[in-house]
Order: structure tokens, then C-alpha cells, then sequence
């Protein structure tokens, strides 16, 4: 609901707290919402990951309170500007997508891929709507399935490009403000260009979402002519992040613990910035205040 308020509040200009419900949020919406939500707990879905393929919205025109406009409406376009999911028309001249559906999407999904993930398929739901269309059925379909791997997939979109003419200052730089901008790795490699130039080979994974301002920084920070952009799918090792709290020489310290499983059996490493924080704070070196904290955390 939050969700789709705040999309009719940036696009009407008003506030939050002074927007009423009309007919994109009205008691049937908050009634579809809460319904959904209690279903999906009901079937304990929010313990698991929502995947959605690109979204269908239709085209053409639609027509409510406001006025004639093109469709998708503004407010599916300002819901799912900011997410992971991914648009696409077709060849109805209908909206496919409503604002209520948007917002349930936007907030539930855990990521958007163009196919399904490797699972072995444990039950199918469909839902037909009240439209017929001569070039495709207008149904869903939910599929709940159980992944053949303990590994979480997720697409990701991989930006590369070659800077024969940077200095190292300038690739540094750039690292931080990529990082910065919401990159989930930045990579820098050593090489040999056509002309027999050094070179570097900088490698941007980021999130669809984050794509175009991580662009923006590749091209206006170092002027290169060229990027080359691959959406790719990645296998990442389940993780979580704890914090600990650890005493020692009569100083006590809060730790975070990145926990990761492999093969159903758990691992734990040692954020390397708390490592340096107790290695300073005590006086000793980063190696030994791993193995001190190792020993507390073992008897936790």
C-alpha cells in the first residue's frame, strides 16, 4: 500500500500524509493487497524468494478520472522505476498491468529473470482475467518450486571496458564512486591493448536498477568510448550477517560475523574492517585478533 501511495503522491505532487484514496486506491486495492498478504503467509511464501519474469503492461491508450493517457500509466512506471523488474508491451492495446498489481510485485520479488531458475516444480496456481485477446491467453501463473541447488541464482548485468589512457589515481577514484553508486563488484585487470598499450579491463556487476548511473560514471570519469554491457545469470552461496559481541582484556567489542553456507554445512568469516578495528584497539596484529575472536566465538 505504502508502495503504491507514494508512486500517486510524486505524480499528483502532493504529500503523502494529504493524499486520498480514488479509485487506483480505494477499499477493493487495500482489500486485494491485505488478501494477498495473508494468503502468501498462509502458504509461509515469505520464507522463500519471489522471482518474476518482465512484466507485460500492454500499450496504447487508457482512460480514467484524470483524463485520456498512454499507457502504462504513470503510476506503474513510477512503481517500478526504482526496482529490479523489468517492462515489456507487446501487441495488446490494453493495459495488462494495473497500479494494485505493480505495487504487490515491486514489493514482494526478490529479483526479475527473463527464465525460469533450475527447480523442480511442486505446485502451479493460474488466474484468467475478464478481457479476451485473440493473440494470447490472459492468464498468470504462479509456480512454486523447490531449487536443485542450495545456491541462489540471480541475473545480474555485467559492464566492462578497456582504459589504455587513465592513470591509476583515476581508476582508484572510480572504484569508490562506482561502489558508491550501488555496484556489487568492481574488478580492475592488467593487459595489453591492439596497439601494444598497457591497459586496464574494469569490470562493473551491478543490478538492472543500477545500470544507467553506473554507465554515467564509467563514461564521465574516465571519457572512455565505449562499454560493454551483458546481462548474465550468477549462482551466490546463501549468507547472512550477524553481530557478536565479543570481551576481551577487559574491552568488549561488537563484531559481524558474514555467515555462508556451503553443501548444508555452515562457515563463518570475520568482517576485515572489525578485524582492524580490535587489532588497533588492542595492539596487536590483524592475524591475532582473528584467532582471539575465532576462540571466543567458538565458545558462544
Amino acid at each position: 500500500i505504502e508502495t503504491l501511495m507514494k508512486a500517486e503522491s510524486k505524480i499528483h505532487g502532493e504529500p503523502l500524509e494529504s493524499l486520498h484514496f480514488h479509485e487506483a486506491s480505494s477499499i477493493d486495492t487495500v482489500i486485494d493487497i491485505i488478501g494477498c498478504a495473508i494468503a502468501l503467509d498462509d502458504l509461509s511464501i515469505f520464507d522463500h524468494r519471489i522471482i518474476t519474469t518482465p512484466v507485460a503492461v500492454g500499450g496504447g491508450k487508457i482512460t480514467f478520472s484524470h483524463g485520456t493517457t498512454s499507457n502504462p500509466a504513470s503510476a506503474i512506471l513510477e512503481i517500478f522505476k526504482n526496482t529490479n523488474i523489468r517492462i515489456c508491451g507487446g501487441t495488446a492495446l490494453d493495459e495488462l498491468t494495473t497500479p494494485t498489481g505493480a505495487s504487490m510485485l515491486a514489493s514482494l520479488t526478490d529479483d526479475c529473470q527473463d527464465f525460469y531458475p533450475k527447480m523442480k516444480i511442486d505446485e502451479i496456481s493460474y488466474g484468467s482475467g475478464s478481457k479476451d485477446f485473440e493473440e494470447f491467453s490472459n492468464v498468470v501463473k504462479v509456480i512454486k518450486g523447490t531449487e536443485q541447488t542450495n545456491l541462489r541464482s540471480d541475473s545480474v548485468i555485467v559492464l566492462e571496458t578497456n582504459l589504455d589512457d587513465v592513470t591509476g589515481e583515476i581508476v582508484g577514484n572510480l572504484f569508490e564512486k562506482l561502489v558508491c553508486a550501488g555496484a556489487l563488484d568492481v574488478s580492475a585487470y592488467s593487459g595489453i591493448t591492439k596497439k601494444n598499450r598497457p591497459t586496464y579491463l574494469v569490470s562493473v556487476i551491478c543490478n538492472t536498477s543500477d545500470m544507467n548511473k553506473l554507465l554515467d560514471i564509467l563514461l564521465s570519469e574516465t571519457h572512455t568510448l565505449g562499454v560493454r554491457i551483458q546481462p548474465t545469470l550468477r549462482y551466490v552461496v546463501p549468507r547472512k550477517m550477524d553481530t557478536v559481541k565479543v570481551s576481551t582484556n577487559g574491552k568488549e567489542f561488537e563484531v559481524r560475523i558474514k555467515k555462508f553456507q556451503i553443501n548444508d554445512k555452515w562457515h563463518h568469516k570475520i568482517e576485515f574492517d572489525d578485524l582492524k578495528k580490535v587489532s588497533y584497539m588492542l595492539s596487536i596484529s590483524v592475524k591475532e585478533a582473528e584467532e582471539l575472536i575465532r576462540r571466543k566465538i567458538d565458545l558462544l
